[in-house]
C-alpha cells in the first residue's frame, strides 16, 4: 500500500508539472561570455546587485574582470563571500540584510552549488520577506516573483543555474533540504568555461560526477518528458565523452565547455524529472558531516543503482549502449552492469573514494529517517526502497 501511495502521489506531481510556470534562464554561452553580463544588467535599469559567493572565488581574483565590468557600467555592487558548502539559514539571512541594507535589485550568485543556494535563498527571503526558510522548505512555498537572479557557475556539476531547487541547511538540527519553486530558477546564467579552468583536479571530477547523478537519476526516473529524456542522454554522452580530460587537462576549453553544457542540460532534465535516493542520501552526508555534496553523490551513485536491480536495468542498459561500451550479445542485466561499471572506473580514475569516512554508527537511524522523508513520496525512482534497504545503503557506504 504504502509503494501505492508514493506512485499515485507521484503520479499527481507528474500532471501538476503540466500547469506550472516553467521557464528557463536565458543562456550567455562561450568564452569570455561574463565580459556581456555587466551590460545586459545596465540594460535592465538595475542600479545595484549584491553578489553572493564565497571567500575561495574571491580570494583567486576570478570575480575581478566581472566587477570591473560593473564599475564601468556605473552598477553598484555588495559582496557577500562567506557562503560555506552546504549554505546554512544564517548565510542566507546574513546576505539577505546585506541586501536590504543596500537597497539592491538584483542578485548575482558566482560560483558552485552553494553560492547559488545561497542566491535562490535570498530571492525567496526578499519575494517573501514575512516567511521564514523553514517556512518555505518543500514544494511551492514561494509562489511570487523574486528580484532579478544572475547565476554564473565556476563548476561544471551542480546544474542550479538551471533549477528551481535551492538546497540549505540547518546548522542546529544538521537538517539539510530543499526549497522548490519554479520561481528560483534564474532568469540568465553564463556559460564561460574560462571560469572552470582553475578548478582543482578533484572539483572536477566530484562536480562532473554530480552532473552525471543528475542526468542519471533523472534519466531512470518515472517522471521523464520528451525533452527531459534528451538533456539527460545529451548531459550522459557529454560527461563520457570530456569529463576526464576535463580532469587530467584542466586546460582544455572545448572539453569544459562541453562539461559546462553537460551540467546545465543535466539541470534542466532533473529540474522537471527529479533525482532520487542518491541525492537523499547525500544531502544527509552534507548535513551531518559536510561532505562536499558533488562528491557524496559519486561515490554513493554505483551502489544506489546496483541495490535498484532489475528495476533500473533497462533504462541503465540503454544508457550503456549510449556510451558505447556493449556488445550486441549483451543482455539487458549485462549492459546494465557495464554501465554501472564505468562509473566505477571513472571514479576509480579519477580518485575519488569509494566509501565515506566518518559516518556515526548512532547517526545512521535518524539520517535514515531524514533521506526517507525527503524521497518518499517525492521522488519517481525506478524501485520505491523502506527504511531497511537505506539502513543496508548507509552501511554499504559506510567506511
Amino acid at each position: 500500500m504504502y509503494a501505492l501511495y508514493c506512485r499515485t502521489y507521484q503520479g499527481g506531481m507528474k500532471v501538476a508539472s503540466f500547469i506550472l510556470p516553467w521557464r528557463k534562464p536565458e543562456l550567455l554561452e562561450g568564452e569570455n561570455s561574463l565580459s556581456k553580463l555587466p551590460t545586459l544588467i545596465k540594460s535592465m535599469r538595475v542600479e545595484s546587485v549584491l553578489i553572493v559567493t564565497d571567500q575561495g572565488i574571491v580570494s583567486i581574483g576570478l570575480m575581478d574582470p566581472f566587477l570591473d565590468g560593473l564599475k564601468n557600467e556605473g552598477i553598484q555592487f555588495s559582496i557577500y563571500d562567506k557562503t560555506v558548502p552546504n549554505p546554512t539559514i544564517e548565510n542566507i539571512e546574513e546576505a539577505f540584510q546585506m541586501y536590504k541594507e543596500n537597497k539592491c535589485q538584483g542578485i548575482v550568485a558566482f560560483g558552485g552549488g552553494s553560492p547559488m543556494d545561497c542566491a535562490k535563498g535570498v530571492g525567496a527571503r526578499a519575494a517573501r520577506p514575512k516567511k521564514s526558510i523553514p517556512q518555505m522548505k518543500g514544494v511551492l512555498k514561494v509562489l511570487k516573483r523574486i528580484p532579478p537572479l544572475f547565476a554564473i557557475p565556476t563548476t561544471a556539476g551542480t546544474g542550479s543555474e538551471a533549477t528551481l531547487a535551492a538546497v540549505v541547511s540547518n546548522s542546529e538540527t544538521h537538517e539539510k533540504y530543499a526549497i522548490m519553486d519554479t520561481a528560483l530558477i534564474p532568469h540568465y546564467a553564463v556559460l564561460d568555461p574560462l571560469l572552470t579552468v582553475k578548478l582543482p583536479p578533484h572539483i572536477t571530477a566530484a562536480t562532473g560526477i554530480d552532473a552525471l547523478t543528475h542526468a542519471v537519476e533523472a534519466y531512470i526516473g518515472k517522471s521523464n518528458t520528451k525533452e527531459t529524456t534528451q538533456c539527460s542522454i545529451e548531459a550522459v554522452q557529454l560527461i563520457f565523452e570530456n569529463l576526464y580530460e576535463c580532469y587530467s587537462n584542466g586546460t582544455n576549453i572545448q572539453a569544459r565547455t562541453n562539461m559546462q553544457k553537460a551540467a546545465y542540460l543535466a539541470g534542466i532534465a532533473f529540474t522537471r524529472a527529479y533525482v532520487g535516493y542518491v541525492h537523499a542520501i547525500a544531502h544527509t552526508l552534507g548535513g551531518f558531516y559536510q561532505v562536499p555534496h558533488g562528491l557524496a553523490n559519486a561515490i554513493i551513485l554505483p551502489y544506489v543503482l546496483e541495490y535498484y536491480g532489475e528495476s533500473a536495468h533497462k533504462p541503465l542498459s540503454e544508457l550503456a549502449d549510449l556510451v558505447k561500451i556493449t556488445k550486441p550479445s549483451d543482455t539487458i542485466e549485462q549492459k546494465a552492469r557495464k554501465f554501472i561499471d564505468a562509473i566505477k572506473e571513472l571514479n576509480e580514475k579519477m580518485a575519488i573514494p569509494t566509501k565515506v569516512n566518518g559516518i556515526i554508527e548512532k547517526d545512521i537511524p535518524l539520517m535514515v529517517e531524514r533521506s526517507l522523508k525527503e524521497a518518499n513520496p517525492l521522488y519517481p525512482v525506478p524501485k520505491i526502497l523502506y527504511k531497511n534497504d537505506l539502513l543496508k545503503l548507509y552501511h554499504l557506504i559506510k567506511e
